[in-house]
């Protein structure tokens, strides 16, 4: 009985941790132009709809490393989650 409670709560945790990535994609900031972005922190994700990304996708900027001049921005296409926003 042990290990099935336990496999349990593993999956469970899996859903959790699941649900909470795509939470976390879902409150992202959005903004229409890259220039919006002021002050990107390290690990901060700002999504920006500038339509530079295919049909269903949108353009992630992530603070992924600190340098001597401030944060490294990189950039990638991503998947659109949500319903298109106005």
């Amino acid at each position: 009985m042990r290990g099935h409670r336990k496999v349990s709560y593993l999956v469970i945790g899996a859903l959790i941790v699941g649900v909470l990535g795509y939470a976390t994609t879902a409150l992202a900031q959005t903004v229409s132009r890259e220039q919006d972005i002021v002050d990107l922190r390290l690990g901060q994700r700002v999504m920006v709809d500038d339509g530079s990304c295919p049909a269903g996708q949108i353009k992630e900027v992530q603070g992924s490393q600190m340098t001597t001049s401030g944060v490294l921005r990189t950039r990638k296409c991503i998947p659109r989650l949500g319903t298109k926003r106005r």
